[in-house]
């Protein structure tokens, strides 16, 4: 199968200079790799227009983010693209951890049985970004993608933000109510603020190479901890499609990463992992990381999101799944902001709950690089311990870490919570993201819990739990599983969620839940939710 084509996008003189005037829009995105392109086509379902620019013209080069989880994939279904990444990515669940030669223990990640997408996927970045450009082109009125358009600066008063642009035809400033920071993880824009990344550098080096080859390997990850074709650093094997495999190899601190990258130099390493197999290589890269974030995300109508407001290790999956979550978060409050129905201070709660987000994957990615990694001494006399009990030992192996993979953390303790009166013991509580069950629609036609959320505020009524429709406030959507609705195909909403009124955000979270609630217990939940500008 062929190799990836890269196919620039075009570069459309903007209006600005064009002689059509300024067209502005609400909100200004910089960047436009997944986590900016997602952020316009979320916004662009609440209705609220953006402008997406980027210095570049064509996709990211190289595989770079691969592993996308359930949740973020659930996310990009809400937002358009989840079944298509779902048929070209390779579906895994099977991780595979070696000391030397020796298989140490194994872990299945496919989650309990009952939902629509897999705990994770493996699909080049490069596919995840075509595909999001080519969703914002189904959105023409609400987003305006411009290539080859550079942010030089950006400035913010008490009316609005603004970016300074250059483009092949010129410079021209750009006008909006917000700006949205998505430029990576090298943001221009986070050091003209002046915003330092605070945690941990760490000195390792790892070689990333993607290479092409015909091979039998199953689906699975496989991780080594001091391999013999590779003494005494680790190594990682992922299946990607079109025959792409990920290899990474640690190099240690003192590695220079220019004479790492040369073929001559990369070739022979990977003939060891792969044996006498034929490849070629497809994308090489060789990095250091950072577990580490800026203090607040949100300074004033400057919004960061993604790479720009925190980094963390390659190793779990973190960084692009993590900044999905930033957006999944924030587009939903921005919009109800812009649309003057909420009030500004909404947005202090993205700041506090994805801060907490990033605290947590920096927690799980500094602990991982500990591990694999350890310092001389107690830590590696840690580490070789660990391993050498995980091979008889289950214990043991909850304490070896070769990269502890993403999940969606939990905002318990948001502000934006309202308190439970059912004292339900069921998987499903407030401050999670809704779990997912099969569902028979009214139609007889099958149906997943999952997608009858987050197009808005939905009021879901599961079991015996007694709702008014009349209780249902304006804009709020009512879904019921019963017989009065969709049917609980398999027993898992019941498993799931009991009998209850739940109240879930747009971005599928809950955020109260009642065993009877009346139109005023509703309407105060949401009041608490939204910051709700009054009539």
């Amino acid at each position: 199968m062929a190799r990836y084509q890269y196919e620039p996008f075009p570069y459309v003189t903007p209006p600005e200079l064009a002689g059509d005037g300024a067209t502005g829009a609400p909100v200004i995105i910089v960047g436009a790799g997944p986590i900016g392109l997602a952020a316009a086509i979320d916004l662009a379902t609440h209705g609220v227009a953006s402008i997406v620019v980027d210095d570049n013209n064509v996709v990211s080069v190289g595989s770079r983010a691969i592993c996308w989880a359930k949740r973020s994939l659930e996310i990009f279904d809400r937002l358009g693209i989840g079944e298509r990444m779902l048929s070209k990515g390779v579906t895994w669940k099977l991780g595979r951890v070696y000391r030397g030669d020796e298989e140490v223990y194994n872990f299945d990640l496919l989650p309990e049985d009952g939902h629509r997408f897999p705990a994770f996927i493996n699909l080049q970045q490069y596919y995840v970004e075509q595909y999001l450009v080519e969703r914002c082109a189904d959105f023409p009125d609400l987003i305006d993608l411009r290539f080859k358009n550079r942010v030089l600066s950006v400035g913010q008063d008490e009316t609005g933000a603004y970016a300074e642009i250059e483009t092949p035809d010129g410079s021209y400033r750009l006008t909006g109510d917000y700006l949205l920071a998505c430029d990576g993880a090298n943001s221009r824009i986070r050091r003209q603020f002046g915003l330092d990344f605070e945690g941990r550098h760490f000195e390792e080096r790892f070689l990333i190479a993607d290479v092409e080859m015909e091979a039998d390997f199953p689906s699975e990850r496989w991780f080594w901890f001091t391999p013999t074709f590779h003494p005494g650093q680790s190594a990682l094997l992922h299946k990607q499609p079109d025959n792409i495999y990920r290899i990474d190899l640690q190099l240690g601190p003192d590695a220079d990463p220019e004479v790492e990258k040369q073929p001559e130099v990369v070739i022979p390493r990977i003939e060891k992992v792969v044996g006498g197999r034929p490849f070629k290589l497809d994308w090489v890269s060789v990095y250091s990381f950072n577990c580490r974030r800026i203090d607040r995300f949100v300074h004033g109508r400057v919004i960061f999101v993604g790479d720009s407001a925190h980094v963390v290790s390659p190793f779990g999956a973190r960084g692009g799944n993590g900044g999905m979550h930033d957006v999944d978060n924030l587009c939903w409050k921005l919009a109800r902001v812009v649309r003057g129905e909420s009030d500004e201070s909404l947005l202090e709660s993205y700041n506090d709950e994805r801060v907490h987000g990033a605290d947590e994957n920096i927690s799980n990615s500094s602990w991982t690089s500990r591990f694999m990694s350890p310092e001389p001494g107690v830590e590696m006399a840690f580490r070789n311990a660990a391993l050498s009990l995980a091979v008889d030992t289950p214990f043991a192996r909850r304490v070896v870490n070769a990269g502890r993979l993403s999940v969606p953390c939990r905002l318990t303790d948001s502000a934006l919570n309202s308190a439970d009166d059912t004292g339900l013991d069921v998987p499903q509580q407030i401050g999670m993201v809704a779990l997912d069950a099969p569902l028979t629609a009214p139609d007889g036609s099958p149906a997943w819990l999952m997608r009858q959320l987050g197009r808005g505020f939905t009021c879901l009524v599961t079991g015996d739990a007694d709702l008014d429709d009349a209780a249902v406030p304006e804009g709020v959507e009512l879904v019921r599983i019963g017989a009065s609705g969709f049917a609980d195909a398999e027993g898992k909403v019941a498993e799931r969620y009991g009998s209850a009124v739940y109240l879930v955000r747009p971005d599928q979270h809950v955020t109260a839940r009642w065993t009877a609630p009346d139109a005023a217990d509703i309407a105060a939940a949401m009041a608490r939710c939204t910051a709700r500008v009054a009539a």
